[in-house]
């Protein structure tokens, strides 16, 4: 077994989006596939949470998936560059991660699940991206930069770290720190406890369904996209925006309101470039919060753990 590769660099790495735009676009792909898998085998939990996977010590995986008696899971290890896949009967199957078409890719997941005795079948074309090309037919995407990945594992470990946090001051209904691999986010959703209107759907290839039960109830959420601005961007929003919303000061000052997302956005460069990356970010998590619960009239007494 190789050793795992080290890259030196600061604790919140620098990984500019232009320059890894292909191998994001790939392993998008990829994320895509190990999800549908995770989706069509877990039990359905509210607001499609049983779909997500989380930032772990080596990459991104799925959590125990159950099979038949038996459970399994599937993780990215972005210091070996493999998936592999365990299984609780104590088999492991292993796909390399290394340039290789979203076709290949696919193929050889789903030759490596029956490898052991796992047999699923997925809806094998991508979400919330346009064009959708089935998974068997991508021979398009297939670029894969191993110092790239790793980047933006290091990436994502940061951004979980102070998500952990402030999910932790919420005593309401609240989602685990997650990675939605439709539009490829790490994100937290707190939740009011009232209904909210029905979501007008529109989302690229995406049932509007999807989207009605996401947005079922009042929430502001937050995460870490890494394709927005120079190096990606953390971002919240409030469903439904209450009056006044996008005009809410919050901090620090490099965020701002965009229109045109209907959210609030701050540049990851900002929070890597700060004098203190975690609380700068943390001033920012808890600031476009308070701006939906004080506007949408939250019950912040009961909701909120004193910080």
């Amino acid at each position: 077994m190789s050793e795992p590769r080290e890259i030196p660099g600061e604790e919140w790495p620098s990984l500019r989006a232009a320059d890894w735009a292909a191998t994001r676009d790939t392993l998008h792909m990829w994320l895509q596939i190990v999800g549908k898998i995770r989706l069509v085998l877990s039990p359905a939990i509210n607001h499609w949470w049983h779909t997500t996977l989380y930032v772990t010590a080596r990459g991104l995986g799925t959590s125990s998936i159950p099979y038949r008696g038996s459970v399994f899971d599937v993780e990215f290890d972005f210091c070996e560059h493999n998936l592999n896949i365990r299984s609780s009967e104590g088999g492991m199957s292993v796909v390399p991660l290394a340039a290789q078409s979203v076709a290949d890719f696919y193929s050889r997941t789903l030759g490596a699940l029956n490898e052991l005795g796992i047999e699923t079948r997925i809806h094998a074309t991508p979400n919330e991206v346009d064009p959708a090309i089935p998974f068997a037919q991508d021979d398009m995407h297939s670029t894969y930069d191993a110092d790239a990945a790793h980047l933006f594992w290091r990436q994502l470990i940061c951004a979980d770290r102070v998500m952990q946090e402030f999910r932790a001051d919420f005593l309401g209904k609240v989602s685990p720190v997650h990675f939605f691999w439709g539009a490829m986010d790490l994100a937290c959703t707190r939740f009011s406890g009232r209904d909210a209107p029905p979501h007008p759907g529109g989302i690229p290839n995406c049932p509007d369904r999807v989207m009605t039960e996401a947005y079922s109830h009042e929430l502001s959420s937050c995460g870490f996209w890494p394709g927005g601005g120079e190096e990606g961007a953390f971002y919240s929003y409030a469903y439904p925006p209450p009056d006044g919303y996008a005009d809410h000061p919050v901090r620090p000052d490099s965020a701002y309101y965009s229109a045109e997302l209907g959210e609030f956005v701050l540049p990851y460069e900002a929070v890597r470039a700060a004098a203190d990356p975690d609380a700068e970010l943390l001033g920012f998590l808890r600031s476009t919060y308070a701006a939906a619960a004080d506007l949408g009239h939250w019950d912040r007494v009961h909701l909120e753990r004193p910080q």
